[in-house]
């Protein structure tokens, strides 16, 4: 038997062996049938792209850590759906955006996002406190209690980041 057959077997096995376990476990977390099938496919997937099905020794374990994660991105991205609904419900005109404007923005704000937990909390907060509230560098180190130099720092290093992103 080749690799590329010994590997379909091992992830067929593992399918039929844990489906079901799986759906259940994410149903017991979504109350949603529907959506629990399918984000039980969505791990199998991931598992496919893995490609470790044959060397799994806890195959529960290590199939509730994925979902667990896909979960994570269901729930932050209705998170950050819900907010930016609430936002366009509070403009005073009426903003008319195709679904497509509306999956674009929706991406671009998980992006966003994504990019903001990868910095440390002080870097976060710096970069947010100058790009959305304006303030200077000297203001901040005044909130926070730290020196211009270090505001400074923490911003840089939060640009970098972003610029490195840009690139990606």
């Amino acid at each position: 038997m080749s690799s590329a057959e010994s590997t379909q077997q091992h992830l067929d096995t593992l399918y039929r062996e844990h489906y079901s376990w799986l759906k259940g476990w994410i149903r017991r977390r979504l109350d949603c049938d529907q959506q629990a099938g399918d984000l039980a496919q969505d791990t199998f997937v991931r598992v496919l792209g893995q490609r470790r099905q044959d060397t799994l020794r806890q195959p529960r374990a290590y199939l509730s850590s994925i979902a667990r994660h896909i979960l994570v991105d269901l729930f932050r991205r209705r998170s950050i759906e819900q907010a930016y609904l609430q936002t366009l419900s509070h403009q005073e005109e009426a903003t008319h955006i195709s679904p497509e404007q509306y999956h674009q923005i929706v991406e671009t704000l998980l992006e966003i996002d994504t990019m903001l937990d990868a910095f440390g909390a002080r870097t976060r907060e710096i970069f947010l406190l100058v790009q959305l509230d304006g303030l200077s560098y000297v203001a901040i180190g005044q909130r926070l209690g730290v020196s211009t130099t270090t505001v400074r720092k923490h911003y840089i290093r939060a640009l970098s980041q972003c610029l490195m992103l840009m690139e990606d």
